[in-house]
């Protein structure tokens, strides 16, 4: 079971870094906005096999409210995206 776990924390370790990079190189603001939104599940999921492999539940109720952050910044950047936009005043 530590291999599993292992090789999870190892694929969503790449898989941060690669959205990260997506974050900061992404051809337009809806790209860099989906990026950030995979970003904060991919950090969910770590912060879950975290509070598995620690056996400290705690840790769970932080990735219910990382996840419930995430959700409300998506519902932000999507009003933002639907009213126009950035304007360039």
């Amino acid at each position: 079971m530590s291999t599993v776990i292992m090789l999870s924390l190892v694929l969503m370790s790449l898989a941060l870094c690669l959205t990260f990079v997506r974050l900061f190189r992404g051809p337009s603001l809806p790209d860099r906005v989906v990026a950030l939104e995979l970003f904060s599940s991919i950090l969910v999921g770590f912060i879950g096999v975290v509070a598995i492999v620690s056996d400290v539940p705690s840790l769970l109720d932080v990735a219910i409210v990382m996840a419930l952050m995430a959700f409300m910044a998506a519902i932000g950047f999507a009003r933002f995206l639907e009213r126009g936009g950035p304007r360039d005043d």
